[in-house]
């Protein structure tokens, strides 16, 4: 399993760290800062799951006009790991 560190923009968290297995599947999705409970969902909910569907499922996701949120921020930074391991 490879472990990732991204630094989002134009969102409250400040942190996403995250494992993708050798399937291409998620892991330990954690945000440090954000809404904790919104953020702690979201790990639970992509945990064991294809990072690509993910990464589709979330992009583009809006957080009260910013034109990004965390869940759009997770979706960028699965892209980049997914092309670093490509």
């Amino acid at each position: 399993m490879k472990n990732y560190s991204y630094t989002p923009s134009g969102v409250c968290s400040r942190r996403i760290d995250f494992a993708l297995d050798e399937q291409g599947r998620l892991h330990n999705v954690t945000f440090t800062g954000g809404c904790p409970g919104n953020l702690l969902a979201i790990g639970k909910l992509v945990e064991g799951a294809d990072a690509k569907d993910i990464a589709a499922l979330l992009r583009g996701n809006d957080c009260s006009g910013r034109g990004t949120s965390c869940a759009d921020q997770l979706a960028i930074a699965i892209g980049e790991a997914l092309q670093k391991n490509g």
